[in-house]
């Protein structure tokens, strides 16, 4: 099986974030909790739903990702574009604000 985390959007922001350590929301990939199995994946996407119930994020599901040499990376292109903002203007978005996403957490 490959690497899945947990992605989801936060409900204040739509921010994209990710289930870290501790059941946290991160919006850093690299802080996120790693599932390696099938029971791995179901248990993180399981404890991702106190984190919906208690309206802090919106829908999160699993995505797979790839260890690299500058950290984990979503292998879908639509999740890759997700975990780095709007695509059309570097000057726009949180990416533009960069203290606003790196290791940001809710």
């Amino acid at each position: 099986m490959s690497l899945q985390i947990v992605t989801a959007n936060l409900l204040r922001n739509g921010l994209v974030v990710f289930l870290a350590e501790n059941d946290r929301w991160t919006s850093d990939i690299g802080q996120a909790s790693i599932a390696d199995s099938e029971d791995a994946a179901r248990a993180l996407l399981g404890r991702a739903g106190a984190g919906e119930e208690g309206n802090l994020v919106v829908a999160p599901y699993l995505i797979e990702v790839a260890q690299g040499e500058t950290g984990l990376r979503a292998v879908k292109n639509r999740e890759y574009v997700r975990t780095r903002g709007p695509s059309v203007r570097a000057d726009l978005g949180y990416q533009a604000g960069q203290a606003l996403r790196p290791g940001t957490a809710a």
